[in-house]
């Protein structure tokens, strides 16, 4: 089968030829109608090879959509040809966050040496791919693979975020989204359907900014040195009560922290890998400060039902496999509006 693969550090992906994988006991292989392009892939692929994790060959591709093709010994639960969603963060299983069913935060999926696919096991940019247990799927039936392929993370990631600050978001109280993107621009739609925040979105580019328009944000501004004295003008001088930076680097989490007001929740979901210094003076009084990682199983199905319903939708670019390369080098460059979508065996 093909498969999209990072095999040499610094290298970009390749298209490779690979055996065709079998199911061992408890397992099960999917043929993948749909896989997402996603930052974080970048962001491994641009590790030094003394701070890169995993394995080479790495198949790429951490969001997968597709058909039971085949089930190992023990799985009786899922007859072939079921279409199905992969949750990503893949943990034991057994620990006290696994069996609350927040496998993004097992205690043990380190030590044990579990990896979700894509990010250390083989990932959906594949033609077929190995999921280890039927837990990690979810029935997608009747749904678009394309259109539902990007909610196993660009949709997960920013639900998780904004559903610990639904708390915080009453009426009358403004969200801030930086970065409107793959996972940006699902967040503004997700604050539109839960809350009752304005929602005001930034980021540095004309067209992401009328994407953000178009999914729904109340107001919308330049990403640059005059954001944060813009939000604040908008706020009346109070700030954001909710801030959730989808970018992570350091002049965005500088915006972040600049528009925050007393008492919000600031949350860096992106991995650009800047953080915030917290202590007393160094932020308004009592400001959360969050680094939430994907979010749990539960979560995913409230997603695709938010998804049914038509409260979010994602916007998206679709290539075949042979084309994957150009996906990343897009992204990459910042041309990509919405999420990219690989079609293994379109």
């Amino acid at each position: 089968m093909k498969a999209l693969q990072y095999r040499t550090i610094g290298a970009a992906p390749e298209v490779v030829t690979v055996p065709d994988p079998e199911p061992g006991p408890g397992q099960v292989v999917l043929r993948v109608s749909a896989a997402g392009v996603c930052h974080s892939d970048i962001a491994v692929m641009g590790w030094s090879a003394e701070d890169y994790p995993y394995g080479l060959p790495l198949t790429l591709g951490h969001e997968g959509v597709g058909t039971v093709a085949a089930v190992g010994p023990g799985v009786t639960s899922l007859p072939i040809g079921a279409p199905v969603a992969v949750y990503g963060p893949w943990g034991c299983g057994s620990c006290v966050k696994c069996a609350e069913g927040r496998e993004n935060y097992c205690l043990r999926a380190a030590e044990l040496g579990i990896f979700p696919p894509g990010l250390g096991a083989p990932g959906a940019m594949a033609e077929y791919m190995v999921v280890d247990d039927p837990r990690h799927l979810v029935p997608i039936d009747g749904m678009d693979p394309v259109a539902t392929v990007p909610l196993t993370d660009a949709g997960l990631t920013p639900y998780h975020a904004v559903k610990r600050s639904l708390g915080t978001l009453a009426p009358g109280t403004t969200a801030v989204v930086i970065g409107t993107g793959g996972l940006g621009h699902v967040a503004i739609q997700l604050l539109r359907a839960l809350t009752s925040a304005r929602v005001v979105a930034l980021d540095v580019s004309e067209d992401k900014l009328e994407l953000a328009r178009t999914v729904g944000a109340h107001e919308v501004v330049l990403s640059d040195a005059n954001a944060a004295a813009r939000v604040m003008e908008l706020t009346g001088g109070r700030g954001a009560q909710g801030v959730f930076d989808f970018v992570g680097v350091e002049p965005t989490v500088r915006i972040a922290a600049g528009v925050a007001s007393v008492e919000s929740d600031v949350t860096i979901v992106g991995v650009g890998g800047a953080g915030l210094p917290v202590g007393f003076g160094l932020l308004p009084f009592e400001v959360n400060v969050t680094a939430p990682y994907w979010g749990t199983r539960s979560e995913l199905i409230e997603v695709l039902e938010l998804a049914r319903s038509g409260a979010i939708s994602v916007h998206t670019e679709t290539f075949g496999l042979d084309d994957a390369p150009l996906a990343y080098e897009r992204l990459h460059a910042g041309r990509i509006n919405g999420r990219a979508v690989i079609l293994p065996n379109g």
